[in-house]
């Protein structure tokens, strides 16, 4: 009998656990030229905005021990070139399509989510809430409760998809966010976004990314995603997709007995581009020699 990799998670009918991640899966088409992205459960499209974007100065992503820093700025092509010219071509594709969306301020938040909401073949939204708040002097959106729970809120009156909020690690306590996000109508959460880190030239004394600081992606960070995860698993009852340094089959079964109901595969797309084919292809295996029948069996299921 084959082992069953379906679920159905908060609304969101998924073939298998494994998603392409927001800002290294680009709109879709991306890596349509290593396989047919069809056969993973879905992907999570580069962060959007309500106008394009340039992003941040180069040079804006090195090299890091077991990773990678990237200061890209939340580059891109802006919410209607998307809707027009990459959804078209990937929208009648059979997985589930989650746009990754974000703001300056809470009514930028509230545009964008109200208007993905009308977009055909968009399936899910996805909060993006490590962005600097014009509206507070900086203060990043998810590095405040109060802001995360006004944010959250927000957009939950304007959107009827499945809105999961992608939480920072960057935070004394991320399971108290990840309860307000629960309290405030999320339907589900994405754990982890990047760390914050920095690199050094010591020959020119200066920063290698010109933004100084950059977010640290890769294997380095996975057992503090393991970790967060397992953390937000017990502080709410609502989904979680794992982030963090995933790159071979063993990972994604860690963070699934952590509480991840899915998870999204970032960095590791830049090294191996055809890695989420290759964990969907993987993962039944793995489970079979695991005793495992429905790898739903082991969301959450580690023994402490």
């Amino acid at each position: 009998m084959p082992v069953n990799l379906a679920n159905n998670i908060a609304g969101l009918n998924l073939k298998n656990p494994i998603l392409g991640a927001s800002g290294t899966f680009g709109y879709g088409t991306l890596y349509e030229r290593f396989y047919d992205i069809s056969v993973i459960g879905g992907f999570v499209t580069k962060a959007l905005s309500l106008k394009p974007r340039a992003g941040n100065p180069a040079p804006r992503i090195c090299e890091a021990p077991g990773g990678m820093l990237n200061a890209i700025g939340l580059q891109n092509i802006g919410i209607d070139r998307f809707v027009n010219q990459k959804l078209p071509k990937i929208k009648d594709k059979d997985l589930v399509i989650i746009a990754n969306f974000f703001g300056e301020t809470v009514d930028e938040y509230v545009e964008v989510a109200s208007r993905l909401n009308e977009v055909d073949g968009v399936h899910g939204l996805e909060m993006n809430i490590s962005c600097p708040n014009r509206n507070n002097e900086g203060l990043v959106f998810g590095a405040s409760c109060q802001i995360t729970e006004d944010v959250v809120k927000a957009c939950r009156k304007v959107t009827n998809k499945p809105l999961f909020v992608k939480l920072s690690p960057n935070v004394a306590d991320i399971a108290k966010f990840a309860k307000v996000c629960e309290d405030s109508g999320a339907d589900g959460l994405s754990v982890i976004n990047t760390l914050s880190g920095m690199a050094i030239d010591i020959r020119s004394r200066k920063p290698i990314l010109a933004n100084v600081m950059g977010g640290l992606s890769g294997p380095a960070i996975k057992p503090v995603a393991v970790r967060m995860v397992w953390q937000c698993y017990r502080a709410v009852k609502i989904p979680i997709f794992g982030i963090g340094g995933i790159s071979c089959v063993e990972d994604v079964v860690e963070f699934i007995l952590a509480g991840a109901s899915a998870v999204q595969i970032g960095s590791m797309n830049f090294v191996e581009p055809e890695i989420c084919k290759t964990l969907a292809e993987e993962l039944p295996d793995l489970l079979e020699s695991l005793g495992v029948s429905d790898y739903r069996e082991l969301i959450g299921a580690l023994d402490v």
